[in-house]
């Protein structure tokens, strides 16, 4: 059982420069996918949730959104490298446009994993957007196409990332800082 009182949350991207940058990001995605038929939106669940609902109500484009969970954390703060697809999409994408959306790249292996599986439905076009990347932890050779912003090492919850399934609800990115057992 995680002791919640016993870390501290510090700001690290605020609120409204999150919002600043999603608007940029909708203007590029509206331009790279403006002679689409329609745009197939994948989220993964569940970090991607806020990103993806502020994203999309962005697009000046015929959207559908669909989702695809994974799981490879398990209320820790380590992935377990081992990605295991826990809700699949709904619909098809082959020969559609594609834009995945991302929480946060950390390892990597997440969505590489992802990608291979969506590759493989052979998608028309298909581009990758994040809205944290940690390239100093990247295991694998994976990127976003897209990035929101870049990040330090450091373990963040907010904007729909969570920790121990907590803290999603936070408007802004925060880093998480344990406190020593005399509160400090």
């Amino acid at each position: 059982m995680i002791d919640h009182a016993s870390y501290v949350i510090e700001d690290l991207v605020s609120a409204a420069a999150i919002d600043a940058r999603v608007k940029e990001m909708a203007v590029e995605i509206t331009q790279h996918f403006r002679d689409t038929d329609k745009l197939v939106v994948i989220g993964l669940l569940r970090g991607s949730f806020m990103f993806i609902a502020d994203l999309v109500r962005l697009l000046d484009l015929p959207v559908e959104v669909d989702f695809i969970e994974t799981s490879s954390y398990n209320d820790t703060m380590e992935s377990s490298r081992e990605v295991r697809i826990t809700k699949d999409l709904r619909g098809e994408i082959e020969g559609q446009d594609v834009l995945v959306v991302e929480d946060i790249v950390d390892t990597g292996h997440t969505l590489n994993h992802v990608l291979t599986l969506l590759e493989s439905r052979r998608p028309a076009r298909m581009l990758v957007c994040a809205l944290l990347d940690k390239p100093s932890r990247r295991e694998t050779d994976v990127r976003a196409d897209l990035v929101g912003f870049e990040i330090p090492d450091k373990f963040v919850v907010g904007y729909g990332i969570d920790y121990a399934q907590r803290n999603r609800n936070l408007p802004h990115i925060g880093a998480v800082r344990f406190l020593e057992p005399d509160g400090q």
